[in-house]
């Protein structure tokens, strides 16, 4: 049985963050291979201050370069319009593959408002990392968890990593105003953004 690890956004652009977060559920879920996959349209947000897809997987094969086990995939923007999380576990599963897929605080908190959540449930496990410190979300989450094991006969995991708070769409505006982000892009990403005058 393969372990397959599935993480999905926009990454406008792809950050230090995303990077902890791989590293983590790499380890932590024990997988084989991790399939980085940037949305072509997101369903449930408009992109703010958007850049063209192939900018954006651009940028994910330079940040996650390098990083044994991971594949940057370019299945969602191939595939066109809105990217649905359960047409892509769809196209992943298999007979000998077992789907993990990650998720911040914000989607497991609305992951039974997605496309067809009884599929979506069957079809994967679903493994969340805290990238914020919020307590207020705990009781929160906590309660979730235990709705879609009731709902959907599984056990949603976690996992355990110092949150990095840090976002991209904060990135986008210090770019935007001209701050520094030194430190907080892998350096071949922050190189790609000013050679090709992203996010200005």
């Amino acid at each position: 049985m393969t372990r397959i690890g599935i993480y999905g956004g926009t990454f406008s652009p792809p950050h230090n963050g995303h990077l902890a977060a791989a590293r983590a559920f790499m380890k932590q879920m024990w997988l084989d291979l991790l399939y980085i996959i940037p949305t072509a349209l997101p369903p449930h947000k408009e992109m703010a201050c958007p850049v063209s897809a192939d900018h954006r997987l651009q940028m994910c094969r330079l940040a996650f370069a390098g990083m044994e086990g991971v594949y940057v995939s370019d299945m969602e923007i191939r595939r066109g319009g809105r990217s649905y999380t359960v047409d892509t576990l769809r196209e992943l599963s298999g007979a000998e593959r077992r789907l993990f897929l990650l998720c911040g605080t914000d989607m497991l908190l609305t992951l039974d408002e997605w496309r067809a959540p009884e599929e979506i449930f069957r079809l994967c496990y679903p493994v969340y990392i805290r990238r914020e410190r919020d307590p207020a979300l705990d009781a929160r989450i906590l309660q979730k968890i235990a709705e879609y094991r009731t709902r959907y006969g599984r056990m949603v995991r976690r996992v355990a990593a110092e949150p990095v708070e840090l976002s991209s769409s904060d990135i986008r505006a210090a770019l935007r105003e001209g701050r520094p982000v030194t430190g907080l892009l892998p350096p071949a990403v922050e190189r790609y953004i000013s050679d090709n005058h992203l996010y200005v």
